[in-house]
């Protein structure tokens, strides 16, 4: 199983859409645009797995570049997610170590 990104994609795709664009080259294991949590729009990308590499491969290659509704495609083989430090939280920040700082006389 193929794991594809699929970029600049048109903000009104719909899932329909995005799952005919790649039916033609075989079975579509699931397919999923990217939503902003905030707006509930599309964040113009989506991710396509397919079951079959050698039919992901002739997608990426037949379909990246070209024109789908008014905007070219950029589609390539999805990179695994890399973790990213979290940030936030504890007690970074204060000045002068533990407590309120200031001068005390």
């Amino acid at each position: 199983m193929k794991n594809i990104y699929v970029g600049n994609l048109p903000f009104a795709t719909t899932q329909d859409e995005l799952e005919a664009l790649f039916a033609p080259f075989g079975e579509i294991q699931s397919a999923r645009i990217v939503m902003d949590r905030e707006t509930g729009r599309s964040r113009g990308f989506a991710f396509v797995q397919m079951t079959n590499d050698a039919d992901a491969d002739q997608a990426i290659e037949a379909l990246n570049e070209t024109d789908f509704n008014g905007k070219n495609l950029r589609i390539n083989e999805a990179r695994p997610r890399e973790e990213r430090p979290r940030s936030g939280g504890g007690f970074g920040g204060s000045r002068g170590g533990m407590g309120g700082g200031g001068r005390r006389f």
